[in-house]
């Protein structure tokens, strides 16, 4: 059972709150629909239940606060909206970067692609499908933790009756099977036929709870949906003739040639057309809303029904069509957010773009450096010329950092299910991670690559190793780590993607040479001797050699570039923390 009590949201400013005070039940093994019209508070309120929107009041899983659930994605199952996946990722790589997410087996994203009917578009890209396939693949994406509760916006909005027909099939097979369904919808016609309860909502508060017989008796009500060219004339020929038959006729215009009739019958509605010479293109009993009727929703149209009771007739349960339940738990391990990161980072082909640039300006500056001889053999094999403030592989690094954070937020593919990865230390050090070896791999590759393109070029003589090469190394691949670091870090605290570029250019820009203004001095105090006054303080004796290492970093820490980057990764880690683990992190 489901329980949202006394949610309320903050609100903005001198407004009243979205929703105020709302409480209601969905009991399991039902199908309960969260009618209001557009505007009425129905997304607001679920994302309350999923502590996505700030405000008050809690709700209760299976007797369970969101937080105290050891595994949402075993409980919870959320559609908000359309599929918030990069376009260019395919169908079944965004559900397999969630299945890592939730923990469960890679199999499980091609079992629910037949479920849902995706498995023969497996391979399409999120940007190309239509609004029914995309419904299916957050339908999909809902029920890969084998959730008990399903908490759906708007499901049916812009599909087809086939589609919706087929939507709601499962929304009932998996509530036979004992689960939980709540749904938002604008229709109440809708919510008559496809839902056990209804829950009505007006401005945010509690207007009615009511099972679907009770609700379509009190509701709804049957109606004469008429079409015609002339409805002026036959709306003031039908109240005419009921005022002097002393009949309640209720006659409402709406959007087109169309005219909905309250109080009459199909057959006195066509006698006064044809009494009164006006053509009509259509005239159908259907069933009506009582209340203040919303506008359909864009592409949408009103079906005609025939008259008779609007409550849903129930139907057999299709349980094959549903996914087959997961039987072990999954495992609180920590390569969960690693694999969910590089599912991320590499069902795209942004990085492998990123990575193939770069070698590219990088081998495009080497060549012409070597042949002026004025460029150092460390600047030669970076690609690294003067008049830059970073290499190539540096702003290469930078970017695929910034991309880590700035997709997440650009594409929010765990904002429905809250919790469902570490949402903020686990995937921060998993990021950081990922980050940090394509960071790696990419300054290896540039260096490789320069190596032997300079040496096809000019010769086996044209460049040679340096004396200090391991000191080099060091430093190159700490700066390619900082820099993608430090645009994986700016990326979460501004929420942006350009906000992380930004930075790692600032770094040697701005703050480096700040740095070096503050340092560049005159000195009064010196460092030598800290290897031997740190081993004074240390409970456990290092070799000699060690304090060769540990000079060599220190001095390395101690360059402008260096220092500046120390400075900004620790001022953005800071920040990080204190915006985003304002809240603990949830699983």
């Amino acid at each position: 059972m489901l329980q949202a009590i006394g949610l309320t949201s903050t609100p903005r400013r001198d407004l009243t709150p979205a929703v105020d005070d709302l409480t209601f039940e969905a009991r399991s093994g039902s199908v309960t629909a969260l009618l209001g019209a557009p505007g009425a508070g129905k997304t607001t309120t679920l994302r309350l239940m999923l502590e996505l929107e700030s405000g008050r009041g809690i709700t209760y899983f299976r007797g369970r606060p969101l937080h105290r659930i050891a595994h949402p994605a075993r409980e919870i199952g959320v559609l908000l909206g359309d599929v918030p996946g990069h376009p260019a990722r395919t169908a079944r790589g965004q559900l397999r970067m969630l299945c890592a997410a939730a923990g469960v087996p890679a199999s499980r994203a091609d079992e629910l692609l037949e479920v849902v009917g995706l498995g023969g578009l497996s391979g399409q890209r999120l940007g190309t499908l239509p609004i029914g396939m995309d419904r299916r693949l957050g339908l999909a994406s809902a029920l890969l933790g084998d959730p008990h509760t399903l908490l759906l916006d708007a499901p049916s909005r812009g599909l087809s009756p086939r589609e919706s027909g087929w939507l709601f099939g499962l929304l009932r097979a998996h509530a036979a099977q004992g689960g939980t369904v709540l749904y938002t919808t604008s229709d109440p016609k809708e919510a008559a036929r496809t839902a056990d309860r209804v829950v009505t909502i007006d401005e945010g508060r509690l207007v009615a709870d009511q099972d679907a017989v009770s609700f379509a008796r009190t509701r709804l009500r049957p109606r004469v949906a008429v079409r015609t060219p002339h409805t002026a004339r036959l709306a003031e020929a039908l109240s005419r003739e009921a005022r002097a038959d002393r009949r309640s006729v209720e006659v409402v215009s709406e959007a087109g040639s169309r005219l909905s009739v309250y109080g009459s019958s199909c057959p006195e509605v066509g006698e006064t057309a044809f009494r009164h010479g006006v053509l009509v293109h259509q005239l159908a009993d259907e069933i009506g809303d009582a209340g203040p009727v919303p506008g359909p929703a864009p592409g949408l149209a009103a079906e005609p029904r025939q008259a008779g009771p609007a409550v849903r007739e129930p139907a057999a349960p299709d349980t094959e069509q549903l996914p087959p339940p997961l039987l072990a738990q999954p495992v609180r391990s920590p390569l969960r957010p690693v694999r969910y990161e590089l599912r991320r980072m590499l069902g795209v082909r942004l990085t492998p773009l990123i990575a193939a640039a770069v070698l590219v300006v990088s081998l495009a500056l080497a060549v012409p450096l070597a042949r002026t001889g004025r460029t150092s053999v460390p600047g030669l094999l970076a690609g690294w010329p003067g008049f830059l403030p970073l290499p190539p592989t540096a702003l290469g690094a930078g970017l695929i950092g910034a991309f880590s954070f700035g997709d997440e937020f650009r594409y929010p593919a765990l904002a429905g299910a809250l919790g469902t990865v570490p949402r903020r230390l686990g995937l921060l050090l998993a990021k950081l991670a990922v980050t940090a070896v394509a960071g790696l791999l990419l300054a290896f590759l540039v260096v490789v690559a320069d190596y032997e393109a300079l040496r096809l070029v000019y010769g086996a003589d044209a460049v040679s190793v340096p004396s200090n090469w391991l000191a080099l190394s060091a430093g190159w691949a700490g700066l390619a780590v900082g820099c993608g670091w430090a645009g994986l870090l700016a990326a979460g605290v501004f929420r942006l993607t350009a906000a992380g570029v930004a930075v790692v250019i600032a770094v040697p820009t701005l703050v480096g040479p700040l740095v070096q203004k503050a340092f560049g001095g005159p000195s009064t105090r010196s460092i030598v001797g800290l290897p031997a006054r740190l081993r004074e303080l240390a409970w456990v004796a290092w070799p000699r050699e060690a304090d060769r290492w540990l000079m060599a970093m220190v001095r390395l820490v101690a360059q402008p570039v260096a220092a500046a980057l120390t400075l900004s990764l620790s001022a953005l880690l800071c920040a990080y923390l204190l915006t985003g683990l304002r809240r603990r992190a949830r699983w």
